[in-house]
């Protein structure tokens, strides 16, 4: 349901008559804990990503944290992950006892990790690299992997932004040990929680099983149809399971997800073409190479350096126009001021001046030029006003 202020919302979902359906069906089952769905998800998630094993769970932090304590992160461990990114690759990270080394971005054109920087943050305590595939863009995963490779290094792609994305090489998550998805209800596919993980090693996918069920060594649903009587508990686990009527939902929007991203690529190059002529505004990714294999979950405007976003945010907000920030830089948040610094020079200069615009695929023509004409004023009313002030301020001092 859209908030009643927002005339362009930062993101929609349409619950339509086929959700509200498979749910029903799911209800109607009585078997509402993981089950036939959830195992049917799996297979058709594993097919789509092309990765041999797939698991489902609650959200996209469950499956970090799953990856990570799967390949053995733990206290002591150092894991590299880019700072403008959600909390949650942080937050993970910690919560297996390891300490995160915040990397830099590459530019304002390309918001993903810098590969260099990355290889600069390697110490003797490193264990592995959590690349974002930031907005839906592919990273450069290439190098990523190289590097992880030269210095034995686990990888865990954070495709939160990026199922339905791909590299030249296969789709979003499927290159790295572990690769992690969220469907919260702003992603490409929304079921208001959960998540997947995938996995191209047997043992590790076992791993994974195992944690996200308690360590137990079979499923309720394994016991309700007879293919276990009891069960043993080999590993201390946690309770990150998903249920059928979510998993129902997820079948859906799986299948309609190709065409989410066609109508959201449409959306993203009109935003790209409208905005194309402001002076000193950009669209990261908008010249990327790989950007025609971008999942286009989001749409980043870089303000020039002469505007003060909240202002803009301001006046947007006014014409009941909706945006955010993605992200406010990690290292920067109270909870991860014991982390050493490193300089983070691009993360930092752009820190205030991203700005996310509204995008999900039933976004109308109409609401795309409101968006862009409001943004294109809001910055040419933004700098009269530093103008007259930066003039008043010099009348002052004459």
């Amino acid at each position: 349901m859209t908030d009643a202020r927002w005339t362009v919302p930062l993101s929609d979902v349409d619950g339509d008559d086929e959700l509200a359906e498979a749910v029903a069906e799911a209800v109607r089952s009585g078997w509402w804990s993981s089950g036939p769905r959830v195992l049917e998800l799996e297979e058709q998630l594993a097919e789509f990503v092309e990765s041999p094993h797939a698991l489902v769970v609650a959200n996209g932090t469950a499956a970090l944290h799953l990856a990570l304590l799967a390949l053995g992160i733990g206290p002591g461990d150092e894991v590299i992950t880019p700072s403008l990114t959600f909390v949650a690759a942080a937050n993970a990270i910690r919560l297996t006892g390891a300490t995160p080394v915040f990397c830099d971005v590459l530019s304002e054109d390309d918001l993903n990790l810098d590969p260099a920087d990355v290889a600069s943050a390697v110490s003797g305590r490193t264990k592995a690299i959590v690349p974002l595939h930031y907005g839906g863009v592919p990273c450069d995963m290439d190098t990523i992997l190289a590097i992880a490779e030269e210095h034995g290094l686990a990888v865990v792609e954070d495709a939160a932004h990026a199922i339905g994305g791909g590299h030249a090489a296969g789709p979003c998550g499927s290159l790295s040990d572990v690769g992690c998805f969220s469907f919260f209800s702003n992603k490409n596919l929304p079921i208001g929680e959960g998540g997947a993980v995938v996995a191209r090693d047997e043992a590790v996918a076992s791993r994974l099983r195992l944690l996200r069920s308690h360590g137990m060594t079979t499923m309720t649903w394994d016991r309700h149809r007879g293919h276990a009587s009891t069960y043993d508990v080999v590993e201390v686990g946690l309770n990150y399971r998903l249920d059928e009527i979510r998993a129902a939902m997820a079948l859906v929007q799986l299948r309609r997800l190709p065409d989410a991203i066609a109508k959201r690529a449409r959306v993203a190059d009109m935003y790209v073409d409208l905005l194309a002529d402001v002076d000193d505004l950009r669209i990261a990714f908008a010249d990327h190479a790989d950007r025609e294999r971008s999942a286009h979950h989001l749409v980043v405007a870089v303000l020039p350096e002469d505007v003060e976003r909240e202002g803009v945010r301001k006046v947007l907000a006014d014409q009941g126009i909706q945006t955010s920030v993605h992200y406010p830089p990690t290292h920067a948040f109270s909870a991860y001021a014991d982390i050493a610094r490193r300089p983070l020079p691009r993360t930092e200069a752009l820190a205030g001046r991203i700005l996310t615009l509204p995008l999900f695929p039933t976004l109308s023509d109409a609401q795309v030029e409101h968006v862009a004409e409001s943004l294109v004023t809001a910055i040419r009313d933004a700098r009269k006003t530093d103008g007259a002030r930066a003039a008043d301020g010099a009348r002052s001092d004459a």
